[in-house]
Protein backbone atom coordinates (compact mmCIF):
# COMPACT_ATOMS: atom_id res chain seq x y z
CA UNK A 1 0.00 0.00 0.00
CA UNK A 2 3.48 2.17 0.03
CA UNK A 3 2.29 3.41 -3.78
CA UNK A 4 -0.89 4.05 -3.05
CA UNK A 5 -1.77 7.61 -4.03
CA UNK A 6 -5.58 8.32 -4.39
CA UNK A 7 -5.18 12.22 -4.05
CA UNK A 8 -2.08 12.36 -7.00
CA UNK A 9 -4.14 9.68 -9.03
CA UNK A 10 -7.42 12.08 -9.07
CA UNK A 11 -4.98 15.08 -10.08
CA UNK A 12 -3.55 13.31 -12.47
CA UNK A 13 -6.75 11.75 -14.25
CA UNK A 14 -8.62 14.99 -13.63
CA UNK A 15 -5.91 17.13 -15.66
CA UNK A 16 -5.52 13.87 -17.95
CA UNK A 17 -9.60 14.22 -19.08
CA UNK A 18 -9.61 17.99 -19.00
CA UNK A 19 -6.18 18.13 -21.81
CA UNK A 20 -8.36 15.81 -23.81
CA UNK A 21 -11.55 17.77 -23.80
CA UNK A 22 -9.89 21.07 -24.65
CA UNK A 23 -7.74 19.35 -27.08
CA UNK A 24 -11.14 17.78 -28.61
CA UNK A 25 -13.14 21.19 -28.24
CA UNK A 26 -10.58 23.53 -29.94
CA UNK A 27 -9.14 21.25 -32.36
CA UNK A 28 -11.50 18.11 -33.07
CA UNK A 29 -8.51 15.97 -32.18
CA UNK A 30 -8.29 13.09 -29.62
CA UNK A 31 -5.67 12.80 -27.69
CA UNK A 32 -5.04 9.40 -28.21
CA UNK A 33 -0.73 9.05 -27.56
CA UNK A 34 -0.85 5.54 -29.67
CA UNK A 35 -2.58 7.93 -32.89
CA UNK A 36 -0.60 11.04 -32.25
CA UNK A 37 2.73 8.89 -32.52
CA UNK A 38 1.43 7.66 -35.30
CA UNK A 39 0.53 10.43 -37.28
CA UNK A 40 4.44 11.67 -36.33
CA UNK A 41 6.39 8.38 -37.93
CA UNK A 42 3.79 8.53 -40.57
CA UNK A 43 2.86 12.16 -41.49
CA UNK A 44 0.03 13.87 -43.21
CA UNK A 45 -0.11 17.42 -44.37
CA UNK A 46 -1.07 19.55 -41.82
CA UNK A 47 -0.72 17.12 -38.79
CA UNK A 48 2.71 17.05 -37.96
CA UNK A 49 3.42 20.58 -35.97
CA UNK A 50 0.72 19.33 -33.34
CA UNK A 51 1.46 16.00 -32.98
CA UNK A 52 5.15 17.15 -32.16
CA UNK A 53 3.49 20.12 -29.95
CA UNK A 54 1.99 17.29 -27.71
CA UNK A 55 4.65 14.67 -27.63
CA UNK A 56 7.20 17.69 -26.60
CA UNK A 57 4.57 18.80 -24.02
CA UNK A 58 4.01 15.22 -22.43
CA UNK A 59 8.09 14.96 -22.24
CA UNK A 60 8.34 18.40 -20.61
CA UNK A 61 5.95 18.09 -18.38
CA UNK A 62 8.07 15.78 -15.93
CA UNK A 63 10.17 19.05 -15.87
CA UNK A 64 7.34 21.04 -14.66
CA UNK A 65 5.76 18.45 -12.05
CA UNK A 66 9.49 16.92 -10.82
CA UNK A 67 9.70 20.38 -8.16
CA UNK A 68 6.40 19.02 -6.83
CA UNK A 69 7.85 15.32 -5.94
CA UNK A 70 6.74 13.55 -8.90
CA UNK A 71 9.03 11.50 -10.89
CA UNK A 72 9.05 8.41 -13.11
CA UNK A 73 8.95 4.65 -11.57
CA UNK A 74 12.70 3.52 -11.15
CA UNK A 75 13.10 0.13 -13.19
CA UNK A 76 16.37 0.02 -12.98
CA UNK A 77 16.05 -3.34 -11.08
CA UNK A 78 13.89 -5.03 -13.43
CA UNK A 79 14.92 -6.90 -16.55
CA UNK A 80 15.35 -4.44 -19.38
CA UNK A 81 14.37 -7.25 -21.98
CA UNK A 82 11.27 -8.60 -20.06
CA UNK A 83 10.62 -4.91 -20.01
CA UNK A 84 11.10 -4.10 -23.62
CA UNK A 85 8.84 -7.27 -25.04
CA UNK A 86 6.07 -5.16 -22.84
CA UNK A 87 6.38 -1.96 -24.76
CA UNK A 88 6.48 -4.35 -27.96
CA UNK A 89 3.25 -6.03 -26.94
CA UNK A 90 1.61 -2.98 -25.83
CA UNK A 91 2.39 -1.33 -29.49
CA UNK A 92 0.98 -4.53 -31.22
CA UNK A 93 -1.78 -4.47 -28.59
CA UNK A 94 -2.77 -0.28 -29.50
CA UNK A 95 -2.42 -1.10 -33.12
CA UNK A 96 -5.01 -4.66 -32.79
CA UNK A 97 -7.44 -2.13 -30.69
CA UNK A 98 -7.45 0.42 -32.93
CA UNK A 99 -5.66 3.12 -30.05
CA UNK A 100 -4.36 2.86 -26.77
CA UNK A 101 -5.82 3.17 -23.28
CA UNK A 102 -5.70 6.88 -23.72
CA UNK A 103 -7.72 7.42 -26.70
CA UNK A 104 -10.23 4.75 -25.73
CA UNK A 105 -10.19 4.81 -21.58
CA UNK A 106 -10.78 8.68 -21.77
CA UNK A 107 -12.06 10.12 -25.47
CA UNK A 108 -14.05 6.98 -26.07
CA UNK A 109 -15.58 6.17 -23.20
CA UNK A 110 -16.53 10.12 -22.87
CA UNK A 111 -18.28 9.89 -26.09
CA UNK A 112 -19.62 6.50 -25.24
CA UNK A 113 -18.39 4.62 -28.31
CA UNK A 114 -19.33 0.99 -27.43
CA UNK A 115 -16.02 0.12 -28.97
CA UNK A 116 -14.23 2.23 -26.58
CA UNK A 117 -16.39 -0.08 -23.85
CA UNK A 118 -14.90 -3.11 -24.92
CA UNK A 119 -11.44 -2.01 -25.31
CA UNK A 120 -11.16 -0.21 -22.06
CA UNK A 121 -13.31 -3.67 -20.15
CA UNK A 122 -10.33 -5.21 -22.35
CA UNK A 123 -7.41 -3.88 -20.92
CA UNK A 124 -8.64 -3.56 -17.33
CA UNK A 125 -9.47 -6.91 -17.20
CA UNK A 126 -6.16 -7.92 -18.46
CA UNK A 127 -4.16 -5.76 -16.25
CA UNK A 128 -6.56 -7.22 -13.57
CA UNK A 129 -5.45 -10.88 -14.87
CA UNK A 130 -1.88 -9.51 -14.74
CA UNK A 131 -1.81 -8.26 -10.92
CA UNK A 132 -3.23 -11.08 -10.11
CA UNK A 133 -0.60 -13.63 -11.73
CA UNK A 134 2.12 -11.12 -10.68
CA UNK A 135 1.27 -11.27 -7.00
CA UNK A 136 0.11 -14.87 -6.94
CA UNK A 137 3.38 -16.38 -8.85
CA UNK A 138 5.78 -13.39 -7.31
CA UNK A 139 7.70 -10.86 -9.61
CA UNK A 140 9.51 -12.41 -12.84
Amino acid sequence: MENFTPWTSLAGGALLGLSAALLMLFSGKIAGISGVIAGVLTPQKNESSWRAAFIVGMILSLLIVMPFGFSLPDISGENILLVSLAGVMVGFGTRLGNGCTSGHGIIGLGRISKRSIYATATFMLSAIVVVFIRSFFGAI
